[in-house]
């Protein structure tokens, strides 16, 4: 089993520590600068795709399709491909899906391709995007260990992928004031191409986790079963799954909410940025100033209270009320850290790849699906109400998933 490399040698000063001690591991810093890259592409190209599809159809359902497209495949591709993480060696896993989604984009990026090709090579991308995520996930158990470093490495990737996702926007926006959105999309060629590179020549290859007798599909789908057989391991993974079906509530009503409230199309774009921005916050906090421990024991107070501050909206709260109960709930989404500790010492080794991969898959689509009920429900209710909603009911479900969670240690 492989143990995080010590980027100082025995007599050296002391391990740096909290996210320093992370970042020190050089492999890491690859596989870090690898993700951020591949990301901000990514959400450039989501921002240049939806805008392209919108401008070459006058279809708003088309350009909303576009973006819905990024989470659908998920569980397809999560489900039906996960033994490549496990399979083949995960650098080679890596470059692979880097260069693909990179392929996928370039094709996007040439003029005339048809609106029916941008949106199959949209789906294309998402049904690999599991894959790269859960052998990214499971890669860093061989370069920083299964302990309190694996936890904080994850915490670094979500902590990117929040900031990516603001700056990524934001940049997106700024860049189609300047050029064409097939112009835009050659960010995200970059993005992936650097990332293929980084990944290339800055990790150690390393041998696949399963042999390899069985077909992808057929490992990937015995994988799956093997490990929702698992008392421990299910109720693992619906503590990642459930809560961030109800936190997409806010973030998904926005528009409606802010139009509601008076609040423009500034109020939008903050409401947007309030989980977001708790969201790295509480992971910063816990990851720098809690220890293993300490961590480990908050992760099932903060699961179960981390939809209460939804039911602020009773009170139909001023856009300033509404920033603090969304930034307050993303502060609650450090209970992430100590799952993640417990997750991978519940999980056999030569099934990391394939259970990262459900993990990323799940939570992706739940995600998408929150959305998409969250959107259906203010369709019959006052928006106000649905996010009370999610809040009231996500805490009494997230609770009985707690209480699964106990009875499985």
């Amino acid at each position: 089993m492989s143990t995080a490399q010590d980027p100082l040698s025995a007599g050296a000063a002391p391990a740096p520590a909290g996210y320093r001690a992370a970042l020190a591991v050089r492999e890491f810093r690859a596989v870090f600068a690898a993700h951020l890259l591949s990301l901000l592409g990514i959400v450039v190209g989501e921002i240049a795709l939806s805008v392209l599809v919108y401008r070459v159809t006058g279809s708003p359902l088309l350009g909303a399709l576009t973006f819905a497209l990024g989470f659908l495949p998920y569980l397809l591709g999560g489900t039906l491909l996960a033994g490549v993480a496990d399979r083949y060696p995960a650098r080679r896993v890596l470059v692979v899906c880097n260069l693909l989604c990179g392929a996928a984009a370039a094709v996007t990026a040439l003029p005339g391709t048809p609106v029916a090709a941008l949106l199959a090579l949209r789906a294309f991308s998402a049904l690999i995007g599991p894959v790269l995520a859960g052998t990214r996930s499971a890669t860093l158990g061989d370069v920083l260990g299964e302990g309190d470093l694996f936890v904080l490495g994850r915490s670094l990737i979500r902590i990117a992928t929040q900031g990516a996702q603001l700056a990524g926007f934001a940049a997106g926006g700024l860049l189609l004031t300047a050029v064409s959105p097939r112009t835009a999309l050659l960010s995200t060629v970059a993005g992936f191409l650097s990332s293929a590179l980084l990944l290339r020549f800055g990790t150690r290859r390393r041998p696949g986790r399963a042999p390899g007798g069985a077909d992808v599909l057929r490992a990937s789908l015995s994988g799956a079963r093997q490990l929702l057989a698992d008392r421990r391991t299910r109720a693992l993974l619906l503590l990642s799954w459930l809560p961030p079906f109800f936190l997409v509530a806010p973030e998904s009503l926005a528009a409606p909410y802010a139009d509601e409230i008076g609040a423009g199309t500034v109020g939008v774009g903050l409401l947007m940025c309030g989980m977001p921005v708790g969201t790295i916050v509480g992971e910063v906090l816990a990851g720098s100033v809690l220890g293993p421990r300490a961590r480990e024991r908050i992760t099932l107070p903060a699961a179960s209270v981390l939809l209460l501050p939804f039911l602020l909206y009773v009170v139909r709260p001023s856009l300033g009320w509404a920033l603090c109960a969304v930034a307050l709930a993303g502060l609650g989404a450090a209970y992430t850290l100590g799952l993640d500790q417990w997750f991978v010492a519940a999980v056999p080794e030569e099934l990391r790849g394939r259970a990262m991969t459900l993990q990323t898959a799940g939570t992706m689509t739940i995600q998408g699906l929150g959305m998409a009920l969250a959107g259906a429900a203010a369709e019959y209710a006052p928006v106000h109400w649905v996010v009370v909603g999610a809040g009231a009911i996500g805490t009494l479900v997230v609770g009985g998933v707690v209480r699964l969670v106990v009875g499985s240690a």
